[in-house]
């Protein structure tokens, strides 16, 4: 049996500007850090001629094509996996919906366990860059790249979206004090409300393309961006008031974090 794990996560300062109608402008950045929720894919070899799929539905099937589920469907084509004789089941410690990323976790584990079982070794790049080319073109989302990336990076990792496409990746560096000091004032709590990611992106991919409302998204999205520059600074130095004073508090943010987040109608869940 193949069990595989890839973490949630929070965004630290940036989000948003890793979607590709921003960043093929003007470059995104964003800090995004792992948490110890996840998204767990175990794979079991059996001794009937169909894949056994079992998530919120279950599903049997001897044929890719009949797969229902899309991201796994795509995944099976992606790494040249013959469609039969396994069993694969999907777990999670968090609810769908939640905002903390499930759809990309879920998709670089189930890639990660899939690549294993052919026994090849992926680096995290490729992996998610192979994630991203399932969510983004292949299945159309209109999402970003950052669930992905820090699902398969890990840690606290800051991210440069470049006009072209590529990432670059690097670890934050804090200090332990830091880093504990930032676990222990930070909490989450479930509201008991989901949404779906995709619509909510949707209408920001659509405004920044547009510029429908005289380029306010794009202005936005400039705004976020600089408070994950000014993120990154802060916790570099340690400085989790300054962190605190730049990304979370209402005064701070003004209207054009408000606006982020209200799109759709809803803040995120958790």
């Amino acid at each position: 049996m193949i069990i595989t794990r890839s973490p949630l996560r929070i965004s630290l300062g940036g989000g948003g500007t890793d979607v590709p109608s921003y960043y093929r402008e003007h470059e995104g950045f964003l800090i995004a850090g792992a948490i110890d929720k996840y998204v767990y894919i175990t794979i079991h070899e059996t001794f009937i001629e169909e894949v056994i799929l079992k998530y919120s539905k279950l599903e049997r099937v001897a044929r890719r094509e009949d797969l229902e589920h899309p991201i796994v469907r795509e995944a099976f084509d992606v790494v040249g996996i013959p469609c039969r004789a396994l069993e694969i089941t999907s777990m999670a410690d968090i609810p769908a919906g939640t905002g903390l990323g499930s759809s990309g976790s879920f998709t670089t584990a189930l890639l990660k366990a899939l690549h294993t079982h052919r026994r090849s070794l992926i680096h995290p790049r490729e992996l998610a860059e192979e994630a991203c080319h399932i969510e983004i073109d292949r299945l159309g989302e209109p999402i970003g790249k950052q669930d992905q990336y820090i699902a398969a990076f890990g840690g606290i990792t800051c991210f440069k979206f470049k006009k072209n496409g590529e990432v670059d990746a690097w670890p934050l560096p804090l200090d332990v004090e830091t880093r504990n000091n930032l676990e222990d004032s930070l909490v989450m709590f479930f509201t008991g409300y989901s949404r779906r990611a995709s619509s909510i992106l949707k209408e920001q991919d659509d405004k920044t393309k547009s510029k429908s409302d005289d380029g306010e998204m794009v202005r936005n999205l400039h705004y976020v961006k600089d408070l994950g520059l000014r993120s990154m600074e802060a916790l570099q130095a340690g400085d989790l008031d300054r962190f605190g004073a730049d990304t979370l508090d209402p005064d701070a943010l003004g209207s054009a974090w408000a606006r982020l987040i209200s799109i759709g109608g809803k803040a995120n869940s958790c």
